[in-house]
């Protein structure tokens, strides 16, 4: 049997990353895609040969011969196309952040599991070697008892066009900053390979940048298992930086969410490096894992109950600066206790 796949939303995301992951997987094809504006869609699946293309997601959505559908546009619409989907007995395969906020990722986890539906959400660095190997390194209790956990990212501000305002930066697409877009990936990450984030707590402000949403995250945790971690982000810096370091009784563990270089296990006088190169199509190895759950084979790390453990860690990172999480937050932005009140920049609010 074949997973014959659609595409909602076939941008830049789905060129390279995603969109050949479901022609290459095995059981799986990709059979249409769907972009509101025609002549794209139609240009995507020629170059990729697809058999068919939409200008419309409900006619997507609805062809029979589409077992299951990627949802690949922004946050904002997540919701929206994902109840369409399982209104049509479909599973989806979501892009992350899974939604804008726990709230509306509550109501996709809670509506496929009343329909008997699967969700399934692009977290794929839980699929990708590096990652299942220092996941491997702490299970077999290398590291000893792990103590503690520390991230850090930061790169040089973004550059913004006033007159091409980016989706990421504004908070009805996004559900936030490039926090949203960005550090979902190392939180997640971190709930795979340590267990669930608890006792979360963390402060966002717009020190630099001039949007509305936030440019700098720092938070503390302690996961389910007692191990105590901070986290910070600064998406208005000088330098780069994208690290986590694993401490244990015995070791420490180090690699970077975004890079491609080997992971570094220290132990004792004894240093191990693993070369575990990213595959050319990135999300491929998760879209397996998804394939073969849809074919009862095996079964995806990466579902909707995990997805929306992230976005209530973020919303609660956050909440001080936007004073409330609730759905429509991103439409009271005078209200935000953290927005600093002059010089943003204009989009339509």
């Amino acid at each position: 049997m074949t997973i014959r796949w659609g595409i909602i939303g076939c941008g830049n995301v789905t060129e390279v990353k995603s969109g050949p992951g479901f022609q290459k997987a095995s059981g799986s094809e990709l059979i249409a895609v769907m972009r509101r504006t025609g002549r794209l869609a139609e240009d995507y699946a020629k170059r990729h040969g697809i058999s068919r293309w939409y200008d419309n997601a409900d006619a997507l959505i609805s062809d029979p011969e589409i077992d299951a559908i990627y949802i690949a546009t922004p946050p904002g619409s997540h919701l929206e196309y994902a109840l369409k989907v399982c209104d049509a007995g479909k599973p989806v395969y979501v892009e992350k952040p899974m939604a804008r906020n726990f709230d509306e990722c509550r109501q996709m986890v809670d509506s496929f599991r009343s329909s008997g539906l699967k969700l399934f959400v692009a977290y794929y660095r839980r699929a990708l070697p590096r990652f299942l190997k220092v996941k491997e390194i702490v299970a077999l209790g290398l590291l000893g008892t792990v103590t503690t956990v520390a991230y850090r990212y930061a790169e040089p501000e973004w550059t913004i066009n006033p007159d091409h305002f980016p989706w990421r930066l504004g908070a009805a697409q996004s559900g936030g900053g490039i926090f949203f877009d960005m550090g979902c990936h190392a939180l997640d990450i971190l709930d795979f390979i340590l267990g669930p984030l608890i006792e979360v707590s963390g402060t966002a402000s717009n020190r630099a940048l001039q949007y509305d949403v936030e440019d700098t995250v720092s938070m503390q945790f302690r996961t389910e298992a007692g191990i105590q971690g901070v986290a910070s982000w600064d998406f208005a810096s000088s330098t780069s930086e994208d690290h986590i370091k694993i401490k244990g009784t015995h070791g420490l563990v180090s690699l970077s969410v975004f890079g491609n270089e080997p992971v570094r296990l220290e132990r004792a006088e004894v240093t191990e490096i693993f070369e575990l190169p990213n595959p050319k199509h990135i999300q491929q190895p998760l879209i397996q894992t998804i394939v073969d759950d849809l074919l009862g084979k095996g079964q995806c790390p990466s579902r909707g109950e995990s997805g929306a453990r992230t976005a209530k860690v973020m919303d609660k990172v956050v909440e001080g600066y936007y004073g409330s999480r609730a759905s429509g937050f991103w439409d009271r932005i005078h209200s935000w206790p953290g927005r600093r009140q002059s010089s943003y920049i204009k989009h339509g609010v």
